[in-house]
């Protein structure tokens, strides 16, 4: 009962962030409003509502689901609770396809951006393979291989920056993470995508529970633990890969909302991934509305706002781990 009102807490403040988010901007839409700018094509604002707004938030929403269930999966796989697409490279890979194509190919179709940065993150995930002897590294090692590659990613993703310095405005906040400009065309690939991969999620929460337990009991209890692994992992950076390559290199939400759910529900995966799931979304929205309303009419990047709100917890994070681990 708890852990289902805890649940519906999150999906009422998610409502609750949709409204506002349709409402604030640089042109303010009053609450009694919305119903005619989302039905009324006569309306004054119904271009803004229906053509701006909406297809930003259901963007924001799908983006924090897929975001934070990746984040779910690769913290139990790899068993570290610092875990996330962006913490192991998988963010910085897309980032830096994503700028290659800004840079080096700024007349390419607008399609191609995303097939560009989905396309990254699997490259970083085949790299992750490679450099970790088909995963019979220990999950620790794992996660600092992911570190390195996405430190060379990064890199990179600099060295195109200081060397290209046309559409640099566009590289910037593309690898900022952004929300500006979705639209229904992201929406069109967006929600099949995660849909498909949500399910498939979903679906592998025993799997996920098993993996809590360590490899040896997970393979006393029939897993299969190299090939689910691999699978799992394939599953996070595909969630991942199609989130970024709609909004950007946006940090944090794939790393807070684990967390943020597990305090509340504890760590069974079929409790935990649609409560991080909301709260992923919620953060989503949070940081863009705060992005949009505090320097009107200029906007702040929702992923300049996701990294002000997480960095303080993961410093957070940061010092328990520490300090468990000297306990």
């Amino acid at each position: 009962m708890r852990n289902t009102t805890i649940l519906g807490g999150a999906c009422l403040l998610l409502l609750i962030l949709a409204v506002v988010s349709i409402c604030v901007g640089a042109v303010s839409i009053p609450l009694g409003d919305i119903g005619a700018s989302l039905t009324d094509p006569a309306s004054p604002t119904y271009f803004i509502v229906h053509e701006v707004r909406l297809p930003r938030v259901l963007v924001g929403m799908l983006a924090g689901f897929g975001l934070a269930v990746a984040g779910v999966i690769l913290q139990n796989l790899i068993r570290n609770p610092l875990a996330s697409p962006d913490v192991i490279g998988i963010t910085k890979g897309a980032g830096f396809a994503a700028a290659a194509v800004i840079f080096l190919f700024p007349k390419s179709p607008v399609y191609v951006l995303p097939i560009a940065a989905f396309a990254g993150a699997v490259i970083t995930f085949l790299v992750l393979l490679a450099l970790s002897r088909r995963l019979t590294l220990s999950p620790a090692s794992l996660a600092l291989i992911g570190v390195a590659i996405g430190a060379i990613f990064q890199a990179g993703t600099q060295y195109l920056i200081v060397t290209n310095p046309t559409n640099i405005n566009m590289a910037l906040l593309w690898l900022s993470g952004s929300l500006w400009s979705r639209s229904w065309n992201h929406i069109a690939y967006l929600l099949p995508s995660l849909a498909v991969l949500l399910a498939f999620a979903g679906a592998s929460f025993a799997k996920l529970n098993a993996f809590q337990l360590g490899d040896d009991i997970g393979a006393s209890l029939g897993l299969r633990i190299v090939r689910e692994r691999f699978w799992l992992l394939l599953l996070a950076v595909s969630l991942a890969g199609v989130s970024v390559s709609a909004v950007g290199a946006i940090g944090f939400v794939g790393l807070l909302a684990p967390h943020m759910a597990r305090s509340l529900v504890g760590g069974l995966n079929q409790r935990l991934l649609p409560l991080a799931a909301v709260i992923g979304a919620d953060l989503m929205l949070l940081g863009d509305c705060l992005g949009r309303v505090i320097i009107i009419p200029r906007e702040v990047p929702v992923g300049v706002m996701t990294a002000v709100i997480g960095a303080p917890y993961f410093i957070y994070l940061l010092r328990r781990e520490r300090n468990r681990r000297s306990a």
